[in-house]
């Protein structure tokens, strides 16, 4: 069985670090191969990971219409021919695999790239032992129940009153779409420290504890604002070459420790 990890939030807190970090850190653990799966259609995940996506989910509708609609299909049912362009769809890196549900090419809503991407995954997930889902902002992707349930699910925020605010929004929205979930974390990203900043000297906000109790959240973790994570990812390196003695990087192992 394949533990399921779907990072959400809104738009702007570093969901996708988050995830290419989870992804990272997994792999400096042994945990792989690890699938990581780019449910925003603005495909980032593979840049913060150093891999590029050539073919998305989004692209294979029209792709494989287009097959079919020259006869050029002939012998092949359309099972098959969508198998086939799933697999030409994965990137496969040393460590881990990465999937992109990207846009669809051509008018037309996602119904056919979430159906695509919801048989991908229930197909395939089952190889790897971990899946780092990566959402658009909201709850959409889980919404239209392209995974059943999750072992973990994160909530992302910064440290603003509105960001927080937020949060507790997101988690009424889970209760009312009934999502299932065996655990729950909160991230609180980009906390500036009163110090140094070095791990012990950030604050969660004082409105976390309200929340906390709110969610019944399983974990509340604490993530620092950091200048060379930030100078990292502006120079588009790729997360699994952070200095491991990061900060950050040091309060998601913990986060990881108590997790695994």
């Amino acid at each position: 069985m394949s533990f399921l990890v779907a990072v959400t939030g809104k738009g702007g807190v570093g969901k996708t670090t988050i995830a290419g970090l989870l992804v990272s850190r997994l792999i400096a653990r042994g945990c792989i191969p690890v699938l990581a799966v780019d449910a925003d259609p603005n495909t980032c995940l593979d840049t913060a990971l150093g891999v590029s996506v050539q073919k998305t989910i989004g692209s294979i509708r029209e792709e494989a219409r287009e097959i079919a609609g020259k006869g050029m299909a002939s012998g092949i049912s359309k099972q098959q021919l969508l198998e086939m362009k799933i697999a030409e769809s994965l990137v496969e890196a040393k460590d881990f695999d990465l999937i992109a549900m990207g846009r669809p090419e051509g008018p037309g809503c996602y119904c056919y790239a979430n159906n695509v991407l919801k048989e991908v995954l229930n197909r395939i997930a089952s190889q790897y032992p971990y899946v780092v889902l990566d959402n658009e902002a909201g709850l959409e992707n889980l919404s239209r129940r392209i995974i059943r349930k999750v072992n973990l699910l994160i909530m992302a925020a910064d440290p603003s009153s509105k960001g927080i605010e937020t949060l507790s929004r997101l988690f009424d929205l889970v209760k009312e779409m009934k999502i299932e979930y065996d655990r729950l974390a909160i991230v609180v990203n980009r906390l500036r420290s009163p110090g140094r900043g070095d791990l012990y000297t950030i604050k969660l906000p004082a409105r976390i504890d309200e929340l906390k109790k709110q969610t019944q959240a399983d974990f509340v973790v604490a993530l620092p604002h950091d200048d060379r994570l930030a100078d990292h990812l502006e120079q588009g390196k790729p997360l699994l070459d952070l200095d491991q003695e990061n900060p950050v990087i040091k309060h998601l192992d913990k986060f990881l420790d108590e997790l695994l």
